[in-house]
C-alpha cells in the first residue's frame, strides 16, 4: 500500500487525512493475505485505540471503497470482506479466489488467468473488460486427505 497515494487520494477528493484513515489501512496492509469484515478491522484496531468505535469503521470503510484503495468480497457466508484493491498486480484487476467448501479457507490467487480472454472478448465484439472477480469453489488438499481417509 503506497501511503503517500492514500494521502494524494483523500486530499484531492477534499476529504481530511485521519488517523482513523490511516489505521484501517494500515490494519488492512498488515493482514493482506486476510479478507477481514468490518468487525475484524474493528477488533484490530481497538487494540492500538480503544476509543474507536465501529461506526467510525464503517465509515472509513465506506470512504476507501468509494476511493476504490479497497474492495468489497464476498464468499456466499454472509459476510462482507475487504481486501487493497489490485492495482500493484499487472493486470490492475483484483486477484481471484479459491474457496474450500469444507473448511471455508480462502485462498488469494495472485496470477491473472483471464487476459488472453480479455483479448479474445474485445477482438471478437469490441467489449473492452475493465475488471473481474473469479471465484473457484472446491476442497483444499487438507480436507481432501480428509476425505479420503473416510472413504
Amino acid at each position: 500500500m503506497d501511503e503517500e497515494r492514500v494521502i494524494a487520494l483523500l486530499k484531492g477528493r477534499g476529504l481530511k487525512v485521519t488517523g482513523q484513515r490511516l489505521l484501517v489501512l494500515n490494519i488492512m496492509a498488515a493482514h493482506s493475505d486476510e479478507h477481514l469484515t468490518a468487525e475484524e478491522i474493528y477488533d484490530l484496531a481497538k487494540i492500538s485505540r480503544p476509543e474507536i468505535g465501529l461506526a467510525t469503521i464503517y465509515r472509513t470503510v465506506q470512504v476507501l471503497l468509494e476511493l476504490h484503495i479497497i474492495n468489497k468480497v464476498t464468499f456466499d457466508d454472509g459476510y462482507a470482506r475487504y481486501e487493497l484493491t489490485g492495482e500493484d498486480c499487472p493486470s490492475g484487476h483484483r486477484h481471484h479466489h479459491a474457496i474450500c467448501t469444507a473448511c471455508k479457507r480462502v485462498y488469494s490467487l495472485e496470477t491473472d488467468l483471464l487476459d488472453k480472454l480479455e483479448q479474445q472478448v474485445f477482438r471478437s465484439i469490441g467489449f473492452e473488460v475493465t475488471n473481474h472477480e473469479v471465484k473457484l469453489y472446491g476442497l483444499c488438499e487438507s480436507c481432501r486427505k480428509k476425505n479420503a481417509g473416510n472413504e
